[in-house]
C-alpha cells in the first residue's frame, strides 16, 4: 500500500541545513502493523509528518519518494493531498492536549471535521461522531460531546483523537506516541482499542513510540530509529529474541524488568564502544543485566539497616478534601476526597513507592505532605515536628529539608530565568552561603553532579531536552541540601533510555546524599525497580503497602493485580 523510497528530511537552520533523516526506505503492506521505535529526536515523528505532508515546505528540505497505492505523495497539488488526508490517510498526534482546541467542545472539533470530508448535515455529522465516541469506547458520549478537553482525563482526549483520526475511516492510520505518559492499565485499554479498530477496519497501522515493551503488543514488523536512520529491521519475534544493532539491546535492557533486581539500569551507551560507534557485539543484554545484578542478601541487609531507625515521617490519618461548587452562586454540597484517611511511616535513607491511576491522589498526597495545597485533617510529623501546627515562616525554614521534584520540568522551571538562576534562587532566599560567587560556585558543582556542563548555567530551560531538564530540577532540589525529596512522576514522559539513566541518577545521590524519597508514578516496574517499599493507592485511598516483591507476586487486591497485568512485558 505504501512505499518509502530513500526518504531524507533536512531543515533549514542559521548554520544551514540540519539532516534529521537519512535515507529511510520500507513498506507497509494492507492491514499490517509497522512499529517505529526509537529516543525522542531519533526523527521519528518527522518521519510521519514528512508522509502526511505536514512539515512547513519553505523550512525543509525533503528528498526521495512516498508511494501511495504508486501515486506519489511528493509530487501532488495541495489540494490533492488535503482530499488524502483522512480520507485515505489519518493521523493520532502525540499530545492531545495541544491537537485539541481548547475552546470548542470535543463533539463540535469531530464533527467539523465529517462535516467538511464527508459533507455531511450537522445533525448527521453528530449521530456519526456519537457513533465514533462509542466505537473508541468513550463513557458517557452524549456528555463528553459536550465537553471541553481541559474537562476529560488523559485516556479520554487520546480516544476523542483516535475517533477524529477514524471519522473518515482511512485506510492508514499512523500513531504517533498515542500512550506516551498515560497509565499502563490505560496504555493497555488504548492499545487493545486500536488492536480492535484496525481488524474491523481491515487498516494499515504505523505505531510510532520510544518504548519497545509497548511495540512488542501491537507491531507486527517493527523498524529501529537512531539518529535519523533506520539501523535494524525485523518482525517482532525475532528483534525481541535476538536483536542485532547495539542500540536495539540498549532499547531492551534498559526498561525496568519486574522480573529482576538491579543496582542499576542499563543504558544505550553500555553497549556502544567508547567513541559510540563501534559494536561491542559481545556485550548482550543478559551480560549487562548480571553485571548489575542486585543480590537478595544485599536486599536483605539494607531493609535490616531501613527499619531499625526511628521514622523520618509519619503520616497519621491524612485527609485533602475539594468542595464542588453547585448552582450558579457557587453553593457547596458536595466534596471530592482526593485523599482519604492515610497513614503510613517513612524511614531515614528510603525509598517508598507510591503507585496508582491518574486520579487516584497520589499527587494531591505529596504535595499535601509539603503543605503545598492545605490538608483537610490528619498530622504530618517531620523529625517530631507537626507540620501542620506550623505557621508561615517555620514552615519556610523545614522546606530547606523537605523538596519536591514536580511532574512537568519545563513548566515547573521559570523561562525567563537561566537554569543557573533557577539553581540559586532556593540559595538566595535561604541565604546560604556568604555571597553569590560561592552560591555560583555550589552551582556549578551540582550541575556536574547531574551529568550537565557548566556552560549549561547561562542557558534557558527551552533549550535542553526533557531529560536535560528532569536533571535541573533534580539538581535544584538538591541545592538545599535535603534530608527529604518527593519524586513526583520525575520520569513519566521521558524515553526510556533517557528514563534509566534519570533512574541510576537518583539512586546514586540518595547513597551520596543519604536522601529519604517518596518515589511516586503511574508505572508500576518503575515502582518495583527503585522502591525499598511500596505504597498502591486508589480512589484517595492506600489500599495496599509492602515490599515490592511481595506486592508484585503476591497481590492482594483486585486493583493492584490489574495494575500488574498491564505492565508491558519487554
Amino acid at each position: 500500500m505504501l512505499k518509502v523510497k530513500n526518504l531524507g528530511i533536512s531543515f533549514k537552520t542559521g548554520d544551514g541545513l540540519f539532516n534529521a533523516v537519512k535515507n529511510v526506505s520500507f513498506n507497509l503492506k494492507k492491514g499490517e502493523t509497522i512499529g517505529i521505535v526509537g529516543e525522542s529526536g531519533s526523527g521519528k515523528s518527522v518521519t510521519s509528518l514528512a508522509l502526511m505532508r505536514l512539515l512547513n515546505e519553505d523550512k525543509t528540505v525533503i528528498s526521495g519518494e512516498v508511494l501511495l497505492n504508486d501515486v506519489s505523495l511528493c509530487k501532488i497539488s495541495e489540494a490533492d493531498m488535503r482530499d488524502i488526508r483522512g480520507n485515505r490517510m489519518a493521523m493520532i498526534f502525540q499530545e492531545p492536549m495541544t491537537s485539541l482546541n481548547p475552546v470548542l467542545t470535543c463533539g463540535f472539533q469531530l464533527t467539523e471535521a465529517i462535516q467538511l470530508h464527508l459533507g455531511l448535515s450537522k445533525k448527521e455529522a453528530k449521530k456519526k461522531t456519537l457513533e465514533l465516541f462509542n466505537e473508541v469506547q468513550l463513557p458517557r458520549p452524549e456528555a463528553i460531546f459536550d465537553s471541553y478537553p481541559h474537562q476529560i482525563s488523559g485516556g479520554q482526549k487520546q480516544r476523542v483523537m483516535i475517533a477524529m483520526a477514524l471519522s473518515c475511516n482511512p485506510e492508514i492510520l499512523i500513531a504517533d506516541e498515542p500512550t506516551t505518559a498515560l497509565d499502563v492499565t490505560v496504555q493497555k485499554t488504548i492499545i487493545e482499542l486500536l488492536l480492535n479498530l484496525k481488524a474491523i477496519r481491515h487498516m494499515s497501522l504505523i505505531f510510532i513510540s520510544h518504548d519497545l515493551g509497548v511495540i512488542k503488543e501491537i507491531a507486527d514488523r517493527v523498524m529501529v530509529m537512531y539518529k535519523g536512520e533506520i539501523v535494524e529491521e525485523a518482525k517482532v519475534v525475532d528483534l525481541f529474541e535476538n536483536p542485532k544493532h547495539p542500540y536495539t539491546r540498549g532499547l531492551l535492557a534498559c526498561r525496568p524488568s519486574p522480573n529482576q533486581h538491579l543496582k542499576k539500569l542499563p543504558v544505550v551507551a553500555d553497549f556502544f564502544d567508547a567513541d559510540n560507534t563501534g559494536n561491542k557485539a559481545s556485550v548482550t543484554i543478559e551480560n549487562i543485566r548480571a553485571l548489575y545484578n542486585y543480590p537478595d542478601k544485599e536486599i536483605a541487609e539494607r531493609k535490616k539497616e531501613l527499619y531499625k531507625q526511628q521514622p523520618l515521617l509519619k503520616i497519621d490519618q491524612l485527609s485533602t478534601w475539594f468542595p464542588v461548587k453547585n448552582g450558579f452562586f457557587g453553593g457547596s454540597q458536595n466534596v471530592v476526597k482526593a485523599v482519604n484517611n492515610v497513614s503510613f511511616e517513612v524511614y531515614p535513607g528510603e525509598t517508598l513507592g507510591l503507585v496508582g491511576e491518574s486520579g487516584c491522589g497520589k499527587t494531591t498526597l505529596g504535595r499535601s505532605i509539603l503543605r503545598l495545597i492545605e490538608p483537610t485533617a490528619g498530622n504530618i510529623n517531620f523529625e517530631n515536628t507537626d507540620l501542620r501546627s506550623l505557621k508561615k515562616n517555620d514552615l519556610r525554614e523545614i522546606r530547606r529539608n523537605i523538596q519536591i521534584i514536580f511532574q512537568d520540568p519545563y513548566s515547573s522551571l521559570n523561562p525567563r530565568l537561566t537554569v543557573g538562576q533557577s539553581i540559586m534562587e532556593p540559595l538566595q532566599v535561604h541565604q546560604f552561603y556568604v555571597n553569590n560567587t560561592k552560591r555560583k560556585k555550589h552551582v556549578l558543582e551540582l550541575l556536574e553532579r547531574v551529568n550537565l556542563l557548566p556552560e549549561h548555567f547561562n542557558r534557558f530551560p527551552h533549550e535542553f531536552s526533557g531529560g536535560q531538564r528532569q536533571r535541573i530540577v533534580i539538581a535544584r532540589a538538591l541545592a538545599l541540601q535535603p534530608k527529604f525529596i518527593i519524586c513526583d512522576e520525575s520520569v513519566s514522559a521521558l524515553d526510556v533510555s533517557v528514563q534509566a539513566q534519570v533512574l541510576n541518577l537518583i539512586r546514586e545521590l540518595q547513597q551520596e546524599f543519604k536522601l529519604t524519597y517518596i518515589f511516586i508514578s503511574h508505572d508500576l516496574a518503575v515502582i518495583k525497580h527503585i522502591s525499598d517499599r511500596m505504597m498502591v493507592m486508589n480512589k484517595g485511598e492506600i489500599v495496599e503497602t509492602g515490599y515490592p516483591d511481595d506486592i508484585y507476586y503476591h497481590p492482594k487486591e483486585e486493583y493492584t493485580k490489574k495494575l500488574i497485568a498491564s505492565i508491558p512485558q519487554g
